[in-house]
């Protein structure tokens, strides 16, 4: 339901001035870029800035300036005085040969509900397909966000390789309280067979 503003022009003369879109509309544009390694401190800093929500899992620096070329960020463009701002970020790590995770998906709380993360889900998941994964997972309290997206809620002990890589060092291991969510990667060249045979029978 969207928020709506009224404003007050005298007595039997109220009016809505504007819906929460049209005021969402009129920020400066997001765009999306991939990561490099002089993004590293900022990336720590915004990871850093919403770890108290509890849904994060801390990072280090040198571990970024490591991994930041996969991580996707959501940056406010430099306008006048103003430097260019990170507002999101999101990384795909790989697991195994086969399947990746999205992992560290982090929107500033002004800049939610206006589609940042869900395009920065859909660029990893198109790279991840680019890459060659077979599946993409991704670990969240609250997993509807990726359920609207495609993925389907699995046991954890359908992650395995998520399992060996990062959960039984964890220190929440077995406590963790977030759902595992998985979505099967459609190859082009597999689709395309697959869309011929069912052509060839019809």
């Amino acid at each position: 339901m969207s928020m709506r503003v009224v404003v007050d022009n005298g007595p039997g003369r109220k009016r809505r001035a504007s819906s929460s879109r049209s005021l969402k509309a009129a920020k400066p544009p997001v765009t999306l870029r991939p990561a490099v390694a002089a993004d590293a401190p900022g990336l720590l800093a915004l990871i850093a800035a919403h770890l108290e929500e509890g849904r994060l899992l801390p990072r280090k620096l040198d571990e970024l300036v490591v991994h930041a070329p996969r991580f996707v960020v959501a940056v406010e463009p430099a306008a006048g005085d103003r430097p260019e701002t990170m507002v999101g970020c999101a990384e795909l790590a790989p697991l195994s040969p086969h399947v990746a995770e999205i992992r560290s998906l982090v929107v500033s709380g002004s800049m939610r509900r206006m589609g940042v993360g869900v395009r920065m889900v859909d660029t990893l998941a198109a790279r991840a397909r680019t890459l060659g994964y077979s599946r993409l997972c991704a670990f969240a309290h609250d997993p509807a966000f990726f359920v609207h997206r495609g993925f389907s809620i699995v046991p954890h002990t359908w992650v395995p390789e998520k399992i060996a890589h990062d959960c039984t060092a964890c220190p929440l291991f077995r406590n963790c309280g977030q759902y595992a969510v998985v979505q099967e990667i459609v190859q082009p060249s597999v689709q395309t067979s697959v869309q011929t045979n069912v052509q060839s029978t019809v």
